[in-house]
């Protein structure tokens, strides 16, 4: 039973993954219709990201009052409605619309059940926990794929929304399984609320935030810049740089699988430090001016982000008492947010105006940034 309910976690973390990677994918065939600049996509991306930061912050509240369970289950049903919603859109204003349901409901997954995992579970789970929201980002893109290719873009939506109600009803049926981990760490569950200035006046959460903050940053400019600095520094065309920036969601993917089999023995601090190094010879690889180094470097740089994020996450209640986890977690997933939806645009205006190959200095920067909030964070963290 204890390894069923982390398999229908996995599954709700499939729900988490796979609307991240569907605008993007839609989104040049989605603006046409709407007949509305390229560049709009940006504003249905924050609004969906502000309201993952709302959540995020009051998902401490939330999970404590209804329980992480029901806050998982109600936030599934709430990211399917509105994916739906987005199918049934015939104006743009319906999409920033419908993006905010979306967004408070996706917060509140990844922090809720980030918190339960980083309570109940191994290391090893947080890594392949994470695996699957890859897994979801990956299966996205081909069902809009196949949506484009057979029909239109709404169908895309519609399918993908119909997989999150699939998944809700799995949420609902297996929810007495919950109580296989209802005696563990009922302290904790049960503390009062810690909140925003109660975290930040815990010794090492502040360096945290900021560390958290440069990974996303990072991670999601990575993502986000990787097809245009392969079509603008090494000449790709733009089919083959669209294939090649999937490189670095599969080096993550793969990695974040690889790492559940040794982060239990290599210990979280140590896969965090090891991890960033790795993404920071990634970096220095995409500078080297040949194709296959640069090919090779984003699939590094995905295979050191891998255990970055399940790390952090895993070792905060070691790190600052199970009792105040579910709120720290709350903050980390508004800082991670805040650092991947303002931080890609910024290296943005830096391609425009300057030039595009600055990517590697730019994420270099970042991670290193990382790698000093993480140290300082351990040597204020540590237990004697």
């Amino acid at each position: 039973m204890y390894l069923l309910l982390l398999a229908v976690i996995y599954i709700a973390f499939i729900s988490l993954g796979l609307p991240d990677s569907l605008l993007g994918s839609a989104w040049p065939t989605m603006r046409v219709d709407f007949d509305v600049p390229i560049s709009y996509m940006g504003i249905v991306s924050m609004i969906i990201a502000g309201g993952t930061i709302i959540s995020g912050l009051m998902s401490e509240r939330l999970t404590k009052k209804f329980s992480a369970k029901a806050v998982t289950t109600v936030s599934v049903i709430l990211t399917a409605i509105a994916l739906y919603g987005f199918s049934t859109a015939t104006e743009f204003i319906h999409l920033c619309l419908w993006g905010i349901p979306y967004g408070l409901g996706a917060g509140a997954i990844d922090a809720a059940l980030n918190n339960y995992v980083a309570l109940h579970y191994k290391s090893k789970h947080m890594s392949w926990l994470h695996c699957f929201w890859g897994v979801g980002t990956i299966i996205s893109p081909y069902v809009m794929s196949y949506a484009l290719t057979h029909s239109v873009w709404m169908d895309g939506y519609r399918t993908v929304s119909y997989i999150q109600f699939g998944i809700a009803v799995i949420l609902i049926l297996t929810l007495p399984l919950w109580k296989i981990n209802s005696s563990k760490n009922a302290a904790a569950e049960n503390a009062p609320v810690l909140g925003v200035r109660g975290a930040l006046k815990i010794k090492g959460v502040p360096s945290l935030l900021v560390g958290f903050f440069a990974y996303c940053a990072a991670e999601a400019t990575t993502m986000l810049w990787a097809s245009s600095y392969f079509e603008g520094v090494r000449g790709a065309s733009k089919e083959e740089a669209a294939a090649l920036g999937s490189l670095f969601f599969i080096g993550i993917t793969a990695g974040r699988f690889l790492s559940g089999f040794i982060t239990d023995k290599i210990g979280d601090n140590r896969m965090i430090r090891i991890g960033t190094g790795v993404a920071l010879l990634g970096a220095l690889c995409i500078a080297v001016p040949l194709k296959a180094v640069t090919i090779a470097g984003f699939i590094i740089i995905g295979l050191g982000c891998a255990p970055v994020y399940p790390c952090i996450i895993h070792s905060t209640p070691y790190n600052f008492g199970a009792e105040n986890s579910q709120g720290i977690i709350g903050i980390q997933m508004a800082s991670a947010y805040v650092g991947s939806t303002f931080m890609p645009p910024i290296f943005g205006l830096i391609a425009n105006h300057i030039n595009i190959a600055f990517l590697p200095l730019y994420i270099a920067f970042f991670f290193i940034l990382l790698l000093t909030m993480i140290s300082k964070t351990e040597k204020l963290c540590k237990k004697d």
